[in-house]
């Protein structure tokens, strides 16, 4: 058993959780480019009551793509699946992810993230208890994953 696998022992179970977290979230935002309208309401931030912006059908389907290739990076950084990319490149492409998620979950200090400004409103309480701590722990997993 190498050594690297030794340090990091549970580095396929995370990379599997957090590449179907990904699959999962690409596929809803396929869903929603294309005709569903659940759950979209409370997705968007809000200001005095108001979307803060109203995404488009192709800025929700570049979103679907953009979750849908995290989901290979990180799979193909565990080598659950092959890809023509070094190991190098994918974990310096994991970092970046990962450093990338850890900025959403921080936020934008006005509506997004764990220091947003904006609060009371139905995303601002979702994104204090949902979407800012998953953005953290697909950091850190996506961290942990790059690193392995």
């Amino acid at each position: 058993m190498s050594s690297i696998t030794q340090s990091c022992p549970i580095s396929s179970a995370i990379a599997v959780g957090v590449t179907l977290i990904y699959a999962a979230l690409s596929l809803l935002h396929g869903y929603w480019a294309v005709a569903g309208h659940g759950g979209k309401a409370a997705v968007v931030p809000e200001v005095s009551g108001r979307p803060a912006f109203v995404p488009s059908k192709s800025s929700t389907v570049a979103v679907a793509v953009m979750l849908a290739l995290c989901a290979l990076l990180v799979a193909a950084t565990a080598k659950l699946v092959a890809v023509p990319i070094s190991a190098t490149w994918l974990r310096w492409l994991c970092v970046a992810l990962a450093v990338i998620m850890a900025a959403r979950a921080v936020g934008d200090f006005r509506l997004v993230g764990f220091f947003k400004r904006v609060r009371g409103t139905r995303f601002a309480r979702l994104d204090t208890m949902l979407f800012a701590p998953l953005c953290l722990l697909l950091a850190a997993g996506v961290l942990y994953v790059g690193l392995c």
